[in-house]
């Protein structure tokens, strides 16, 4: 059975810090080498891997796929989806609903500079993420 993270998000489009719970998660269980899955159940929203060291990072990444892919489209693209929200669904495809972290030692083999984030692209809303241990 998956381990349930519930998100909750404050703004449209925010990165959210998960790298906290994951440690917790994998000290919970007492992973100590596999790989480690999070996995996003939502087609608005996703998971990522980026910098943890300079918040402008992430302001950069939405203002620039915000740039890419506006909420209403382009003149050249008029989304047909009717909730109005096609962009927050394409960004989520380009972010990915899932990720794999390799684990050793029980602790995520991230870089100096990464953390887990969860992307999310058409709030504020109430999110779920779902992560799985494989031991290895």
């Amino acid at each position: 059975m998956p381990k349930e993270l519930v998100v909750k998000t404050s703004r449209r489009s925010e990165f959210v810090d998960l790298t906290g719970e994951l440690d917790a998660y994998l000290g919970e269980i007492k992973a100590q080498s596999g790989l480690l899955t999070a996995f996003v159940p939502h087609t608005t929203a996703g998971v990522t891997i980026n910098e943890n060291a300079d918040p402008a990072v992430h302001r950069d990444i939405i203002e620039f796929t915000a740039s890419l892919i506006p909420k209403g489209g382009d003149r050249d693209v008029a989304f047909q989806h009717d909730e109005g929200n096609s962009d927050a669904h394409i960004k989520s495809s380009f972010f990915s609903p899932s990720l794999t972290v390799i684990v050793e030692d029980g602790k995520m083999c991230l870089g100096t500079w990464q953390s887990v984030y969860f992307t999310e692209f058409d709030g504020p809303r109430t999110r779920k993420v779902w992560l799985k241990f494989l031991p290895g």
